[in-house]
């Protein structure tokens, strides 16, 4: 056998033995990441909130249910998910509960792309193209609004396009959230304007993390920012950054916690599932975050 034919059997066989890790092994390890945040008013009790994103539930994933679940052992103060809870259409009681101790809690969430339209098969290329998501007059729609109908109805809220303080743990927390950028559909303008005072932290939501989004909150004077969408990459150079981000977003902060400016941080949650059509993770395991907020410096 030539060299070029050994070389070439040896690419082979470690492509299909990297795709088979990634999608046997990998992508069912559900990790739990933990970060601490300086974002809380000086003087301020620590306040743990939860962020999951990208759930991507069916249906038949009852070791990924059954994960999720087992997150209320945490207890968090809060928790926020910011988007693509779902890739199947007839997967709400799945979902309800998969969520369902974590309830018990307070929260809020808002949409991303995938729950709005049923996934359909992508060519990989258009990761890289400025049109990232297509044509849609002929997707099938998910049943959104009865997810977060649900949803709401377990306490949790809707903070599409919503600004608010709320209680939490006996602190004042300012609110506010986007529908999903991805598919255009965030309007920034009616939620805009200053972020409470008077609040001991403010916090923006949103699914996709474009970087015009993220000024916008910044500007307002949020201190942290929550969101999803990047799956970390879902498939990374090992030991280096995303390959793609799937929006504006830069390759190193495709994932985790992240300075946006002098003030405000950018938590980007990897997720916990995958596209249905590319199952796989490599260098990116998927996760959940748990962050503790603390007072800043005086």
């Amino acid at each position: 056998m030539s060299v070029v034919r050994r070389s070439l059997l040896a690419t082979a066989v470690a492509g299909v033995a990297t795709a088979g890790y990634g999608g046997l092994v990998e992508r069912n390890l559900f990790t739990l990441r933990r970060f601490s945040v300086p974002v809380l008013e000086p003087g301020s009790p620590a306040l743990r909130v939860l962020h999951i994103s990208d759930l991507h539930l069916t249906a038949g994933q009852r070791r990924k249910q059954a994960w999720v679940s087992e997150l209320a052992r945490l207890q968090p103060d809060f928790v926020i998910n910011t988007g693509d809870t779902s890739s199947d259409p007839d997967g709400i009681p799945a979902i309800l509960r998969a969520l369902g101790p974590l309830f018990d809690f307070p929260g809020a969430f808002v949409p991303g792309n995938n729950d709005y339209y049923v996934p359909a098969p992508k060519n990989p290329l258009r990761y890289f193209l400025p049109d990232k998501v297509g044509s849609l007059q002929r997707r099938r729609r998910m049943p959104w609004d009865q997810l977060a109908a649900a949803m709401a109805l377990r306490g949790w809220l809707d903070l599409t396009h919503v600004r608010t303080t709320v209680q939490v743990a006996g602190l004042p927390v300012a609110l506010a959230g986007t529908d999903d950028p991805h598919l255009r559909r965030a309007r920034y303008a009616r939620i805009a304007g200053p972020a409470d005072p008077d609040a001991a932290v403010r916090i923006g939501v949103t699914h996709s993390p474009e970087p015009a989004l993220l000024r916008s909150f910044a500007g307002d004077g949020y201190d942290l920012v929550l969101a999803g969408h990047t799956h970390g990459g879902q498939v990374r150079v090992p030991f280096g950054p995303a390959i793609v981000t799937n929006c504006g977003i830069d390759v190193h902060r495709a994932r985790w916690l992240h300075p946006w400016d002098d003030r405000m941080w950018l938590n980007v949650c990897a997720g916990l599932g995958t596209s249905p059509f590319m199952p796989i993770r490599i260098g990116c395991r998927p996760e959940a975050v748990l962050l503790t907020l603390l007072p800043r410096e005086r």
